[in-house]
């Protein structure tokens, strides 16, 4: 059994090595999305359209983990760039949704898959049976974790 000194110093170098590690990937993942000529929050709203469908502007902020003011610059930049629209929803004035354009569906159709295997190459250094193993530990982590913010 560990000490509690052990236990501290065992705690701080997993968490250099889990920030370093998610610094790598994610800095590769985002060198992938702009290499599609996209910002990295700009292909966030893509993607959540492309797999969700239509989302109130409301609720994408949340989705994506961005701040509403960003949103809404981010949302002009793409509708400007003819990738989604904005759409009174029908039940609810008070409620607008972004969707895909034809032109944002094809961008996506083309550039997922790429996006994808991008995903898939920047985590190659693991195994099928070690990913299924970090993703039950990283699950049990976060939930612990989330309990502590309680």
């Amino acid at each position: 059994m560990l000490n509690n000194r052990t236990e501290t110093e065992q705690a701080l170098h997993m968490f250099r090595v889990f920030s370093r590690a998610y610094q790598s990937i994610s800095e590769y993942i985002q060198r992938d999305i702009k290499s599609h000529d996209l910002h990295p929050t700009e292909f966030a709203v893509l993607e959540l359209l492309y797999h969700q469908g239509p989302q109130p502007l409301q609720k994408i902020g949340s989705a994506i983990l961005l701040a509403s003011g960003s949103i809404t610059y981010v949302v002009d930049k793409l509708e400007k760039n003819g990738l989604l629209r904005r759409q009174p929803c029908p039940k609810d004035r008070r409620v607008t949704h972004a969707v895909l354009t034809e032109k944002g569906q094809t961008l996506m159709d083309r550039i997922f898959p790429l996006h994808a295997e991008a995903i898939q190459k920047g985590l190659s250094g693991l195994n099928s049976e070690e990913k299924q193993q970090i993703i039950l530990l990283l699950k049990k982590l976060g939930l612990t974790t989330k309990e502590l913010l309680k």
